[in-house]
């Protein structure tokens, strides 16, 4: 293959020809008539005045945010810890509100220890991928050309995810929140026929664009390979909101509601379209990629803890995934389902309706496996937990963690024998 002369050797001229011709502009999620373009707290739904700890807030929540991990305050919730946050119900519930700034992506590190303005936390860094894809997909014309000129090497977004300690925690969660709802009668499998249909209508199902070749004996870099990691879940995330736009439900929701959803749901429908319908893909030419990468004895070891379960996760969720085999039909509910967890009062009856789709779909597709449907529940809670993990990876330690995850996974072998042995060399 004649590799484009780029600096990173890999081959983005489909994508520039996408650009040119506007084909972002005209999908993007910017609604002039609605909220005249302005930006709300994704904590309690106020006027946002920016982007404040990862995330675009209020000035309320970040002053909220700023102090109870300033002063170390403990907070205590009268209910049931599942309080809603609305600009007037916000100062109800201290503890429930802080839950949901760490829920929604605010990041303590971003916080100086004396409390002080400036001074910004340099291993924190910009909001690669929540900053450009809440604002500039909701309130913006996007550009990808953007996105490429802001990647920082340096820099990753932390996402904290203390209300989820373990799988088994989120999986609770998700059980206790939303219970696996009893078969639904004749009439109403009906409809989830029709639901289904229009879910799968919404999904783009094509091979991803991004090229993953290369000259074979290439030796990629660290920064090549994070480049093409980045394009990869640049591409995958404009596919989520073209998704959201097609989705038979899109009509009745507002961009307020819009921006929740998937800033609170994008990592984790990144990581289940990798692991289902574009698997094929990252196991096989990405793979290839990523053995041509040899890290250095520097980068090894600095691979701490956190890496190393996330790498186990993944090697389990790809692993759980191929076991299950599962259908375009069942990820597109599966999607849906995954967008809707951190959903409002006023989504719920969404979210359920989704929900028992999605049942009535495995108990028709395999009879014959009734757990089949908490088997996957419970994959959708590992990766919940997974995603929002790896949002705490150093960015420098992605091209490593893939390398050992796509190794592990294509070989069946200990990942770390060959890096050891390469480094070497």
């Amino acid at each position: 293959m004649e590799v484009e002369n780029r600096p990173n050797g890999f081959d983005f001229s489909k994508r520039d020809k996408l650009l040119s011709a506007g084909f972002y502009e005209e999908n993007s999620l910017q609604d002039d008539t609605e909220d005249g373009g302005e930006r709300w707290c994704l904590i309690c739904g106020d006027r946002a005045s920016g982007l404040h700890y990862g995330i675009i807030s209020c000035e309320g929540c970040k002053g909220f945010f700023k102090r109870s991990i300033c002063n170390k305050r403990i907070y205590r919730c009268n209910r049931d810890k599942n309080c809603q946050m609305s600009r007037k119900q916000r100062n109800r519930c201290q503890y429930c509100r802080l839950q949901k700034c760490l829920q929604m992506g605010m990041n303590r590190k971003a916080i100086r220890e004396d409390g002080m303005p400036g001074g910004r936390n340099k291993m924190i860094g910009p909001v690669q991928v929540r900053q450009l894809c809440v604002v500039d997909f909701f309130f913006h014309s996007y550009s990808l050309r953007t996105n490429y000129r802001s990647v920082d090497v340096s820099t990753y977004p932390v996402s904290c995810r203390d209300q989820c300690s373990s799988p088994q925690l989120t999986h609770s969660f998700l059980l206790c929140k939303y219970p696996v709802p009893p078969s639904t009668g004749r009439r109403l499998k009906t409809q989830s026929h029709t639901l289904t249909a229009q879910l799968l209508a919404a999904e783009d199902l094509t091979p991803l664009a991004t090229p993953m070749l290369i000259e074979e004996g290439y030796n990629v870099t660290q920064s090549e390979l994070l480049a093409l990691l980045c394009h990869i879940a640049d591409e995958l995330l404009f596919r989520q909101i073209v998704w959201l736009k097609r989705l038979p439900f899109y009509g009745d929701l507002s961009i307020k509601d819009c921006t929740r959803l998937l800033g609170a749901s994008w990592h984790q429908l990144i990581l289940l379209s990798s692991l289902t319908v574009h698997s094929g893909q990252i196991l096989g030419e990405l793979a290839n990629i990523t053995h041509q990468y040899t890290p250095s004895n520097l980068t090894l070891q600095g691979f701490g803890e956190d890496a190393m379960e996330v790498m186990e996760s993944l090697n389990f969720l790809f692993r759980k995934f191929h076991q299950l085999n599962i259908s375009n039909e069942e990820y597109s509910c599966l999607k849906t389902i995954t967008l809707f967890v951190c959903n409002t009062s006023t989504l719920e009856q969404l979210s359920e309706r989704y929900w028992s789709v999605c049942r009535d779909l495995t108990e028709r597709l395999h009879p014959r496996r009734p757990k089949r449907f908490s088997e996957i529940i419970t994959c959708l809670s590992e990766i919940r937990y997974t995603s929002g993990k790896m949002m705490a990876i150093p960015l420098e330690q992605l091209p490593l963690l893939f390398k050992a995850v796509l190794y592990s996974c294509t070989t069946n072998q200990n990942p770390w024998l060959t890096c050891s042995s390469t480094s070497k060399t």
